[in-house]
């Protein structure tokens, strides 16, 4: 069995839930964290909650049962580019869980 890369990138904008904006897998998926870096969105490699973001439609907002899982992640987004960078843009912008599945 080949191991496929995974990306999924969030958009999260208060007061609605993230959603999903991109997923792709092997180039597209590296395309998405070349971009992601290029500006300067944070990632975070979570390959079980890629899969799970993986089957969400684009364009919509996740479900209610990975709540959980992505705030615990958007908690490590804001630690990481600085709570008022993202209180500043009104938006914690995008991440991705990043993994190979």
């Amino acid at each position: 069995m080949t191991t496929r890369k995974l990306a999924v990138a969030l958009e999260y904008e208060r007061p609605n839930a993230p959603r999903v904006t991109a997923i792709g897998h092997d180039q597209l998926a590296e395309r998405i964290v070349e971009l992601a870096t290029e500006h300067g969105v944070p990632l975070h490699e979570n390959p079980q909650l890629a899969a799970a973001l993986s089957q969400v439609e684009l364009e919509t907002e996740i479900p209610e049962k990975l709540y959980r899982a992505v705030a615990e992640v958007l908690g490590h987004v804001l630690r990481v580019s600085g709570k008022a960078k993202a209180e500043r843009t009104g938006a914690v912008a995008a991440y991705l869980a990043a993994g190979k599945r």
